[in-house]
């Protein structure tokens, strides 16, 4: 008994010494780690989440090895600590190792991610770590090693980190994945069961988070809730007269000299920005009005040159950076002590976002973290408001699992094919555990080993479709050129082709997309990563640049850059302008929007969260309808269509469309027949399905999420290192393999998936049937002002930048502003 409390007595000693003690959620995680249970903690950024679980290993280790654990070296890896970002593995790999060193442990700590050199791999490959902090992508690269059981045979703990952050995207579906296989190794030695635990920001749905982690429901599994009071102080950064604020924009700019002394009293502060073109904005915007910060602000986002990131991210660490201008790169778990300020630009669209961003700063025990809230246009005030009020109530957003990634286990399988082959029944056996295939049948798996070893119905004549040889139940890749080519692209994130950016002279500064490169001419300016840069050729996929003096350069945007508003926040905002209608909100936010809500009234209405505004609206333009869910714009897409669609089964009529993540507008050239006698059965959920699709385009909009799919399921070579293909050819790839499928294979799980994953992700369906359902059982109120209204000027503002004219935006918006 006495060598059971050994580990607690030391870690208890050495955290004494330094003045410090476990947080009460440490000492129960601990305590749940030690009985060998597997679970989830909770807690917020800054107490020592990390911590909670890595103490638990070492105290569980000094347990069974009280008199020498100093002396035992090359133990074998012990314990997997999954991260989705590179950044947060080193400083995390820096913290364990500060800790072993004042244990006089003398235990490895080790990297794995795309970064890692390949001298480092090797040494790993003769002797593993104790501890390896490795990528999702990087487990399954080792996963498609010959003889990876061998790396595995002394582990006995997997966390995963930030996995609220991997839940719901398909690479937490390869974390799902490696972790069946590790389970099943471990089954297969005889070993004790894994100990697997998650780490977890708040989300709304912990429980449903912890049965994806651990693949089915434990009855042994714990949640552990830290229990502990973050504050969060949001103070909003208000314009002098909102009247002369800006209705509609989405740079903020305008109030960046209100900013400036926020900055300039803080020690440092990270500027978060919704998108990498506007951090761009902005970085060249401060530069400008406050020249004296040069040398002490930067820019950090995911298109700059690592070199550039890992020194930005160090410089934070030593406090020697004033501000960095940053996009969600800097959202996750890095400990950045010195900020002690966050400054979030334009809505962040989520509550989930905001916390984490909030908890970048004050990024320890018992701080305070200082967030402000700068809005881009008037509007936004109150989605401050909202997430104030979201926040006291902690109303923060589920994370949905993804189910059935086809693609994924097909890539999944290939990797194991490509290192000692599977046995089918064995993989069956652990894949069916997981949450996302727990529901795959037994003809669909049959497919699936087809499909790898035959090509399937349309392609069994392409012998570079048939990757597995298949020896009664086992399957084995047995080309070296399958295997090199699909090791090369291992991993579920598929974007845009990036083209790497350099001077002509030498120098790699960034990456860019290359539909924006398309767009330029030879000596046309355009700023990254907070250099302005001249345009002069594209060679072999590298983009060539010049150092450029031009005083207006074009700032790159980046595709999928707007995010919409979480139904949380919507839910928020209605409830939001309820109060404000009332007019017995204390909120300065709302306080000061109040001759703006007093327009509105005037003109038209405020709905309450029980009603639907719909406002109709003649101009010059033609005849407008203006409709406000609050329910986000990828919704209000779709909601659109749906609504035009069914209007024009009364009688013919066209309608161009715009929207924002306040609602959307339906613009024709004749009156637009709906009343307050019909206007409800336009939200009804009767043949919602049916009139979806003949108003949406599914077979387009399946059409390129099937390019991604194909990509991930290795239908689709990228090209070697430095020789990508352009994503024309890779489109039309898959637009061919797309049609095949359809003509020759209607069955194929990889349609169904690209038809799936349109409905629900893209046309987010069933947020879209609550909406509808909600607004169908609400009050609709129409009304008909006589002029544009404070609620649908910035939508209109958003159909005004799809137009092509010679005007400029700024004096078409000007001869629109109605005379009020």
């Amino acid at each position: 008994m006495k060598n059971k409390a050994r580990g607690w007595q030391v870690i208890i000693e050495w955290l004494a010494a330094r003045d410090r003690k476990p947080f009460t959620f440490q000492e129960e995680a601990w305590k749940h780690y030690m009985q060998g249970k597997s679970g989830l903690v909770n807690a917020p950024t800054g107490y020592g989440k990390t911590f909670s679980l890595f103490l638990g290993v070492v105290i569980d280790w000094i347990n069974k090895h009280p008199d020498d654990y100093q002396e035992k070296t090359k133990n074998g890896l012990q314990m997997l600590w999954i991260t989705p970002l590179r950044a947060l593995a080193k400083d995390i790999a820096r913290a364990m190792e500060e800790v072993l060193q004042e244990l006089n442990m003398p235990w490895q700590v080790g990297i794995r991610s795309g970064d890692t050199p390949i001298s480092t791999r090797q040494q790993q490959k003769k002797m593993m770590p104790e501890i390896l902090l490795i990528t999702p992508e990087s487990l399954h690269l080792l996963m498609g090693q010959k003889e990876y059981p061998k790396v595995f045979t002394h582990l006995t703990t997997v966390v995963a980190d930030e996995w609220h952050e991997l839940l719901g995207s398909k690479r937490g579906v390869m974390v799902e994945l490696g972790l069946s296989r590790l389970r099943g190794l471990a089954k297969k030695a005889g070993r004790p069961p894994l100990k697997v635990w998650g780490i977890s920001a708040t989300i709304g749905n912990l429980d449903e988070a912890l049965d994806v982690l651990l693949g089915q429901p434990d009855p042994e599994a714990v949640i552990i809730r830290a229990k502990l009071d973050k504050k969060i102080e949001l103070q909003s950064i208000l314009p002098d007269e909102i009247e002369k604020f800006p209705w509609a924009g989405h740079l903020g700019t305008k109030l960046l000299y209100k900013a400036l002394p926020v900055i300039m009293n803080s020690k440092t502060t990270l500027i978060f920005t919704n998108v990498r073109s506007q951090t761009e904005i902005w970085y060249q915007e401060i530069l400008r009005q406050c020249p004296e910060l040069a040398g002490a602000i930067a820019i950090h986002h995911g298109s700059i040159d690592m070199e550039l990131r890992v020194w930005v991210e160090e410089a934070l660490h030593t406090g020697v950076l004033k501000a960095v201008v940053c996009t969600s790169s800097l959202d996750l778990g890095v400990d950045f002590r010195p900020v002690d300020t966050v400054i979030q630009v334009g809505s962040p669209k989520g509550v989930a976002r905001f916390l984490q961003r909030a908890g970048r700063s004050g990024h320890q025990p018992g701080a305070t973290s200082k967030i402000w809230f700068l809005p881009t246009h008037s509007l936004e005030l109150v989605e401050a408001a909202a997430l104030k009020a979201a926040m006291e109530e902690q109303l923060v957003e589920s994370r949905i699992p993804i189910v059935l990634a086809y693609d994924v286990l097909l890539q999944y399988l290939m990797t194991l094919g490509i290192s000692d082959g599977f046995h089918a029944t064995e993989i069956w056996e652990e894949i069916t555990n997981t949450f996302c295939f727990r529901d795959v049948t037994e003809d669909e798996w049959a497919w699936m080993l087809a499909f790898l070893s035959t090509g399937g119905d349309a392609l069994y004549s392409y012998d570079e479709f048939k990757k597995l040889e298949r020896e009664g139940d086992f399957f084995i890749c047995r080309s070296r050129m399958l295997a090199m080519r699909h090791r090369l692209h291992i991993g579920t994130i598929v974007s845009d082709a990036m083209l790497k950016v350099k001077f002509m002279s030498g120098g790699f500064i960034g990456m860019i997309e290359e539909w924006f490169v398309a767009r330029l001419q030879p000596g046309d300016a355009f700023s990254l990563g907070g250099r302005t840069l001249e345009f002069a050729m594209i060679k072999d996929m590298t983009v060539l640049v010049r150092k450029s003096n031009a005083k207006r350069a074009i700032v790159p945007s980046w595709m999928g850059g707007r995010l919409p508003l979480s139904a949380n926040l919507g839910k928020m905002l209605r409830r939001t302008y309820n109060e404000a209608l009332s007019g017995k909100s204390d909120m300065p936010e709302i306080k000061i929007l109040q001759p703006l809500f007093d327009l509105q009234e005037r003109l038209s209405h405020i709905p309450k969260d029980n009603e639907l505004l719909i406002e109709m609206i003649t101009t010059r333009d033609g005849y407008h309808m203006f409709v406000y869910p609050f329910e986000g714009r990828l919704v209000h897409e779709v909601m659109a269509a749906l609504l035009a669609y069914r209007i024009s089964k009364r009688q013919p009529i066209t309608f161009s469309m715009a929207m924002n993540d306040y609602g959307f507008e339906l613009l024709s050239d004749q009156p637009i027949p709906v009343s307050e006698g019909d206007v409800h059965d336009l939200f009804s959920l009767e043949n919602l399905t049916i009139d979806l699709q003949a108003s949406v385009n599914s077979t387009e909009m399946a059409r390129r999420k099937f390019r991604d799919i194909a990509v991930i399921a290795g239908l689709i070579f990228q090209g070697y290192p430095g020789k990508h293909k352009a994503s024309r050819h890779l489109q039309s790839s898959a637009s061919l393999l797309f049609n095949v499928f359809k003509d020759y294979d209607p069955q194929n799980l990889l349609l169904r998936q690209a038809f799936n994953e349109a409905f629900f992700y893209q046309m987010e369906e069933a947020r879209l049937r609550e909406s509808l359902d909600r607004i169908y059982n609400s009050n609709i109120i129409i009304t008909e002002p006589e002029s544009l209204t404070p609620f649908c000027f910035p939508i209109k503002v958003d159909s005004l930048r799809e137009n092509l004219t010679s005007e400029k935006l700024e004096d078409r918006i000007k001869k629109m502003r109605p005379q009020f």
